[in-house]
């Protein structure tokens, strides 16, 4: 949608979903000529209804960051040149084609990022990009960030994409641990105005309960904010758990049916006791058995966690323990509980019963021997996959040094195909930064120097991406269209949105779905093959599956005659035109006259609102007896460790991160527009630790943890109790090579180089960010 303003002759507006997070608000965007000059909140947009934070309000300066890259680079005698695309295309086929031939395909490690969900294209070629490529070396954001709560999730539901969500405008209580939506602004809960809702929760006499070791502009809000000791969210919620048992408190209501082993739970769950877990979370037993009675008496609740109780030791129990008390309250799957969304794009739903199931450890990383999760392996694990080698015999040898690896052996008997794998010798870094977002950059960023060859899709030269051998930059958000495929599988109320580029493509630039189009097919042996390809094939096989299925809407039709009838200017609007008529919604390519289809959804610019949520047990559960599983064997075999927690007492200091409303993660450091103000890197210490410290308000401290050192100034503040130091992740912009002008002004340090890599979660290979111990001393 676009029309003339009659500011100046070329001004006109354009709709455009915001990508920045994941919120996924509705943008006005201000255009003159190719160059946004403005964004507002879309007042009409049926999901966001005109909300905007700090981000949105600065897409314009985002879009139009001179650092952006607008040409590929190739690395000629040893550096970085502009070239043309064929030139870019013709080398990433080379060069990886080199590697399989010698290696095979696990030589090939792929790094997806977290903006790859913030994209259409992120959307709809990885996937086919892997499958094609046949790589178990396969990394992303994930394990740093929230893979706990897929991992949970596919044991208790046999989905690991069926994450339930606070029904935030409808609940009675809500309890976040670990979560600060208002300067997040949400996260696996897509909620325009966060903020909003949960003022809007305590007017309408709700209870807002937070739990944080900081006193965050969340817990502000909140009605009790308990100051827990962090990396104790599991032990905390086990005893709440255990509260709603001994006290009779359990009421499952309509859940009763689709649950299975609630006595094994109920003895799984009795050792954690409020007294028991008291001392080791530094919270009051009565604390505990509060929260407790709260949740099992309030008219409805939904308790939330997120990454503050993801990236912790024993992060997967913490999410799973998440979905027990709102199972435990009969809280899940009801209005004003916490809910399962449908998103348009969604499957046809099945009939219920058993499915396949949820399973881990399917392969191993070569070296650690960490299991697989979800298909991917720790990103913690992708240094030691580059630079250690293994001998014949398993020996894991380090490159340069010869030195063996922690654990000696890497190969366990019947693991022949973990046995067999070489050492990662390319990479294809998508959206990608983990030399800032991994433990341990330094030793990461050694190692991509080492590789054979490197390919990075990104609009910068990053800490990253300044290794590749080839850089093929994406457009700015203007120039692509907008879809949110996973965004909306996640959001506190069904909807679908879609805007068209706001501007045209500029001369020279390739659309990004393009760009991973080419990629594939280049990394696959296909390499000239016409990009349009890869969207005939996906849609060529997803109709040929469909018509073969009972409950498709398509059963037993010509995929061919189907493919005929799909719209849109290009194969991804034809993907999405295909999806939201296979989907819940759809038309069925004709079978319901009245359903979705990408000719609607364009008639609608500001977006369908498809109701709120609600009910949809046993649709969503895929496990293998049908039901939710309450006690997987994985979890139960996990609890010990638990236990032994009940015992542990930091002896130090321990480090939590922190977010801010104008950042995200690595990405936003480089707008001036963005950066300054509270959004800085600072030392966030409690005042009596720093007295005891000899540490002043904004003197310079040397931080120490396993894996390196960084020095930062301090920030004396109560907003974390004693015991705790917070640190901002994502920055760390000194490192030379890249092309990242402000944000070298003030670069901040990397709290992930505190972090050496060994302490993950390891039901699901995540990072261990919070909780974990450092040493401060002060610098002269």
């Amino acid at each position: 949608m676009s029309r003339t303003t009659g500011t100046t002759p070329d001004s006109r507006t354009a709709l455009r979903i915001c990508p920045l997070c994941e919120a996924t608000c509705g943008l006005t965007l201000t255009i003159e000529g190719i160059r946004v000059t403005g964004a507002r909140g879309d007042r009409d947009d049926v999901f966001s209804k005109g909300f905007i934070c700090p981000k949105g309000a600065s897409f314009g300066v985002a879009d139009g960051d001179p650092d952006r890259l607008r040409t590929p680079l190739v690395r000629k005698d040893g550096e970085l040149r502009e070239a043309s695309w064929e030139e870019a295309f013709d080398a990433v086929a080379a060069g990886l084609r080199s590697v399989v031939e010698q290696h095979g395909p696990h030589a090939v490690g792929v790094v997806l990022g977290n903006p790859n969900v913030h994209t259409m294209a992120g959307a709809l070629y990885p996937t086919v990009l892997l499958t094609a490529l046949g790589t178990h070396s396969i990394f992303t954001a994930s394990t740093v960030d929230q893979m706990p709560k897929h991992v949970s999730s596919g044991l208790l539901y046999g989905d690991a994409n069926a994450i339930p969500v606070p029904d935030l405008d409808h609940t009675d209580h809500l309890l976040l641990i670990g979560a600060n939506p208002v300067e997040s602004n949400g996260s696996l809960c897509t909620a325009p105005d966060f903020p909003g809702k949960l003022k809007a929760l305590r007017a309408r006499g709700g209870t807002l309960t937070v739990i944080d070791p900081r006193r965050t502009r969340t817990a502000e809000l909140a009605d009790r904010h308990v100051p827990i000791r962090p990396g104790t969210d599991g032990l905390l919620l086990a005893a709440v758990a255990n509260v709603l048992f001994e006290e009779k408190l359990v009421e499952l209501g309509d859940l009763a049916p689709h649950v299975q082993d609630i006595d094994e739970l109920a003895h799984a769950v009795r050792d954690f006791t409020p007294e028991a877990a008291s001392e080791a979370c530094d919270v009051p037993a009565d604390t505990i058995r509060a929260l407790a009675r709260e949740l099992a008496a309030a008219p409805t609740a939904a308790v939330y966690g997120r990454i503050g109780s993801c990236t912790v030791p024993h992060g997967t129990l913490t999410s799973w323990l998440v979905d027990i008390i709102n199972i435990l309250t009969g809280n899940l799957d009801r209005p004003g509980g916490a809910l399962f969304p449908q998103a348009a794009t969604d499957r046809t739903p099945r009939a219920a019963g058993p499915g396949r199931g949820f399973a881990l450890g399917r392969w191993h990383s070569r070296v650690s021997r960490y299991p697989e999760a979800k298909g991917e392996l720790p990103l913690a694990a992708l240094a030691e996959e580059i630079d250690t080698a293994t001998e014949q015999g398993g020996t894991a040898i380090e490159r340069g040094d010869s030195a063996t690896a922690q654990g000696g052996s890497t190969i366990e008997q019947g693991d022949s195909a973990t046995a067999q794998r070489k050492p990662i010798r390319a990479v294809i870094a998508v959206a990608t930064n983990p030399v800032l977002s991994a433990p341990d950059g330094d030793r990461l960023d050694k190692a991509l120097g080492s590789l054979d060859f490197m390919v990075s899709v990104d609009p910068y030269l990053n800490e990253t991406s300044r290794h590749a051998h080839v850089v093929l930059p994406p457009p700015p958000p203007s120039q692509s269209a907008h879809h949110d495929f996973a965004f909306n599988t996640l959001a506190v109320r069904n909807q679908v949105r879609y805007t068209r580029a706001a501007v045209p493509l500029e001369p020279g630039r390739m659309a990004e779905t393009e760009i991973l189009a080419r990629l594939t097919l280049a990394a696959t042996g296909m390499h000239g093959a016409d990009p349009s390809a890869v969207d005939a094939l996906v849609i060529g096989s997803t109709l040929g599956k469909s018509v073969t299925e009972a409950h498709s809407p398509v059963h037993g039709r010509d995929p061919q005659k189907l493919a005929a009838q799909l719209t849109g200017d290009n194969g991804p609007e034809r993907r999405l035109d295909m999806m939201l008529r296979l989907g819940p919604y759809g038309d069925g390519f004709g079978v319901r006259p009245d359903g979705l289809n990408l000719e609607k959804l364009l008639a609608q610019p500001h977006g369908i609102d498809l109701g709120p949520l609600r009910s949809r047990l046993p649709g969503p559960l895929k496990t293998r007896s049908g039901k939710i599983e309450l006690l997987p064997t994985p979890i139960a075999d996990d609890l010990p460790r638990l236990r032994e927690a009940l015992r542990e007492r930091p002896s130090a200091l321990v480090l939590v991160g922190r977010r801010h409303l104008r950042s995200n993660n690595s990405w936003m450091h480089n707008l001036p527009a963005l950066t300054g103000g509270t959004n800085r890197c600072t030392l966030h210490i409690h005042p009596e630790d720093a007295e005891h410290l000899g540490i002043g308000d904004g003197s310079t401290v040397r931080v120490k943890g396993a894996g390196g050192e960084v020095t930062a100034p301090a920030e004396v503040t109560d907003t974390v109790r004693r015991g705790v130091v917070s640190l901002p992740h994502g920055w760390g912009h000194d490192r030379p090579g890249t092309r990242l002008s402000h944000a070298a002004l003030n670069p901040g340090v990397n709290v992930n180089q505190l972090l050496d890599g060994t302490l993950l979660d390891p039901l699901s290979g995540t990072a261990v960010l919070n909780g974990v111990p450092v040493e401060l001393t002060p610098v002269p």
